[in-house]
């Protein structure tokens, strides 16, 4: 009866060991979408009054978590009875994320109107901000969607072969970390502002340490998020490019001699300009037939 009870107990150890090695592995595959979805959700959560930054986030983090309740439970049973769906979608969400690189990129060096910024200055009454707010929150969570979709489906693919078990516990693991590792550190960020002006109001002088550390806190808030959307950006090319050079054998063994980061990154931005291009031809044929 007792070697019984230990070989249980050792079998759920050697599972606990594998599931840790396992979410490791897929941590590490989805790292560049999870840096992605936190200057995403950084930028879009910033702007606010500092009373409504932590509710909106809030808001955000909830339709984020309803949006793992939906997607686990199709991505298992995909996986169980229809695996190679897992594949095309991974292919897919691969042509999104190139898209969404090659899209910021074109927009950095062809600049458009921030519409967030004006938005926030045409609007006047308690109403009219509550209104943006809803709708800018509703734009995240439709994005965290989409990043959830990729987040799922490559930590699924670290561990398709494994039982069901080991997949349940794995990808929902990461997701689990995706929503409040992800979301956590962007509290901390849109309130370090926030934190340097409390700082620099208890600083005696201004020579001060604490009134320094203030003004640094208050300065690094725009630096960090830009920062964190430049690693964003070459992130979500890297994945991109990864999705397509680990899954087509033809750009797998493309160009052996270069490494694979250049690689993943070269391929990740040629589908997404001409992604983009399609987009944007199919977009101007929409607008003459409506015409």
């Amino acid at each position: 009866m007792a070697s019984g009870i230990f070989a249980i107990l050792d079998d759920i150890a050697t599972l606990m060991d594998d599931v840790a090695a396992m979410s490791k592995i897929a941590a590490k595959k989805t790292a560049g979408i999870l840096g992605d979805d936190l200057a995403v959700n950084a930028e879009k959560a910033s702007g606010f009054a500092s009373s409504r930054e932590i509710p909106v986030l809030w808001a955000i983090s909830k339709g984020s978590l309803l949006n793992k309740i939906i997607i686990l439970p199709v991505a298992f049973l995909l996986s169980a009875f229809l695996p190679v769906a897992i594949t095309i979608i991974l292919l897919l969400g691969g042509v999104y994320l190139a898209f969404e690189g090659a899209e910021k990129i074109y927009h950095y060096f062809v600049p458009h109107h921030n519409s967030k910024a004006e938005e926030l200055k045409e609007v006047q009454t308690k109403e009219e901000i509550l209104a943006v707010e809803k709708e800018r929150i509703k734009s995240a969570i439709v994005t965290d969607f989409i990043l959830s979709v990729e987040i799922v489906i490559i930590a699924l693919g670290t561990v398709v072969e494994e039982d069901i078990w080991t997949q349940i516990m794995v990808v929902s693991i990461i997701a689990l970390v995706a929503t409040v590792g992800v979301y956590g550190i962007v509290a901390l960020i849109v309130r370090m502002d926030e934190a340097g002006y409390k700082l620099i109001e208890k600083s005696k002088s201004e020579n001060g340490l604490l009134f320094k550390l203030g003004q640094f806190l208050v300065s690094a808030l725009p630096k960090v998020i830009k920062g964190l959307s430049i690693i964003g950006t070459i992130a979500l090319l890297l994945v991109a490019g990864g999705i397509f050079t680990h899954s087509i054998e033809f750009l797998h063994h493309l160009f052996p001699w270069m490494p694979g980061m250049i690689k993943d990154f070269l391929v990740g931005l040629v589908v997404g300009f001409i992604a983009l291009m399609i987009f944007a031809g199919l977009s101007k044929l929409y607008k003459k037939i409506r015409k």
